[in-house]
């Protein structure tokens, strides 16, 4: 279905509209990203994304990409993210509630690639079953999913040596997020977590 199908569709729908700050956690250039899956709807199989997550409260998206990155995967990242590197939105559904989510990403370097799960939620222990570091060259190869579909393009920029890349931003065009959603409504994962 086309974009402008599934927004129209959206209109009709009540659509949780929210904000989201996302970690690209690069160690030894390499991105850490997490496996998951929509518990609501399991036959739509699973997802590769990035860690962080929705605002909470008043929120800038830089504060929920650090706290998220802490909850997610046990990383403390800097107070300052530096600049968005990737904005855009995507609309996907999660058990069962339909989501426009508007995504700021902040590339980040870590030390290290220990990854602590202990902080999940009762919802992310349902929907997320692993975490994995991947190489651009693996992101190139790989026919699983990844969110955003643009990721290993993106990162093989931000890493090239050099002056730093201007954020980008797709488009107004929204990235459907879950597998078969641009086949069905969007009232049925999303590679965040709501």
């Amino acid at each position: 279905m086309s974009t402008a199908g599934r927004a129209g569709m959206l209109g009709a729908m009540t659509v949780q509209e929210r904000r989201a700050g996302r970690v690209l956690a690069v160690h030894d250039g390499r991105v850490l990203l997490l496996r998951g899956s929509d518990p609501a709807r399991p036959a739509d199989g699973d997802w590769w994304f990035t860690v962080g997550g929705g605002c909470e409260g008043d929120e800038t998206t830089a504060e929920a990409a650090r706290r998220e990155a802490f909850e997610e995967a046990g990383l403390v990242l800097p107070a300052d993210l530096g600049p968005v590197v990737l904005h855009r939105v995507a609309e996907f559904s999660f058990e069962g509630r339909d989501h426009r989510q508007t995504e700021d990403f902040y590339l980040c370097r870590v030390d290290s690639d220990a990854v602590v799960t202990t902080g999940w939620t009762a919802l992310e222990r349902r929907s997320m079953s692993e975490h994995r570091w991947w190489g651009v060259d693996e992101l190139e190869r790989t026919t699983e999913v990844v969110h955003p579909e643009q990721l290993a393009a993106l990162l093989t920029t931000l890493l090239r040596p050099g002056p730093a890349a201007e954020p980008l931003n797709p488009g107004a065009a929204a990235e459907p997020l879950n597998p078969g959603a641009a086949a069905e409504p969007l009232s049925p994962g999303s590679p965040g977590r709501p």
